[in-house]
């Protein structure tokens, strides 16, 4: 079953763009990686799905839901956490989660202890007094304070050190566990590599491609580093699959998709010192897949 279905969706801002025919689905229980560089769609996309702003067309489905119809019940199901998060200044920390859990209609102190403590959260103070790393955390306590089955998360870990980060991981990885389906949009790549199944790539306003991340990891591409005795002539390698190719004198690298068997009988034709053949992280890939796109 699909938590989230979108179709075509599309944004305009008058004749400005937003995001254009936007498709893809969540599955129930997944953690799914939503990834593209700043300005390229991704807050936009998740705004027009929590129906903070409308579509221009197209449509989307929460828990086979429309998202413009069936808003006020979608909501009561999603947490939500916005790259900036603000609030007001003179309340107290505890003050604002009651007020958050008010909204819900059940008890949710247990829960907020809970989750203070994991992410080390002060609540007697105020919003004012607090940190940018401290107010995300204040964010991230609200997400999850009524145990939402569907967690949006757009950017969620700007401003929080790299401990702090890891605790959050781990609290949403428990949170999967428990049943909880997790849209992740992110710019940075080794948090979707750590955290996500299967990955979208968004690109100026729309969708380039979207993989499980092990497909993308295994089965596309390979990293080549090697060392030659004597000096090749780039041409050699100019064979189909082979991307990002440098050379630095007798050190050569580049990426290869394809049948291994072909770049290897290149390989063999030259007198190599040395050979390294490694995944590519994500970054690289994400990379091919935007010049690909060009």
């Amino acid at each position: 079953m699909n938590v989230i279905e979108i179709s075509k969706l599309t944004k305009m801002y008058g004749k400005e763009r937003g995001i254009e025919d936007v498709s893809f689905d969540v599955e129930e229980g997944e953690i799914f990686g939503f990834i593209g560089p700043n300005g390229a769609g991704k807050s936009t996309t998740i705004r027009t799905l929590l129906s903070l702003i409308y579509p221009t067309s197209g449509s989307a489905r929460i828990f086979g839901k429309d998202i413009i119809t069936a808003a006020p019940e979608i909501k009561k199901d999603i947490g939500y956490l916005p790259s900036e998060v603000f609030y007001y200044d003179n309340m107290k920390v505890i003050d604002l989660l009651k007020y958050s859990a008010s909204f819900y209609k059940k008890d949710c102190m247990r829960r907020i202890k809970e989750l203070s403590e994991i992410m080390e959260l002060d609540l007697n103070k105020k919003i004012e007094d607090l940190s940018l790393g401290n107010k995300k955390k204040v964010g991230i306590v609200q997400g999850l304070l009524h145990e939402p089955k569907l967690i949006i998360l757009d950017e969620p870990t700007s401003g929080l050190d790299p401990l702090m980060q890891q605790k959050f991981f781990d609290l949403l990885e428990k949170e999967n566990k428990k049943g909880a389906t997790i849209l992740f949009s992110s710019h940075i790549l080794s948090e979707v590599q750590r955290l996500c199944d299967r990955v979208a790539i968004i690109k100026n306003g729309r969708i380039v491609t979207v993989e499980k991340i092990s497909t993308l990891k295994e089965n596309t591409h390979k990293k080549f580093k090697l060392e030659t005795v004597s000096d090749v002539l780039p041409d050699h390698f100019a064979i189909n699959g082979v991307t990002q190719f440098k050379k630095d004198g007798r050190a050569i690298s580049f990426l290869f998709r394809g049948n291994i068997n072909s770049i290897m009988k290149k390989i063999a034709e030259i007198e190599i010192g040395n050979l390294w053949v490694e995944e590519p992280d994500l970054e690289e890939i994400f990379l091919h897949y935007y010049e690909r796109e060009e």
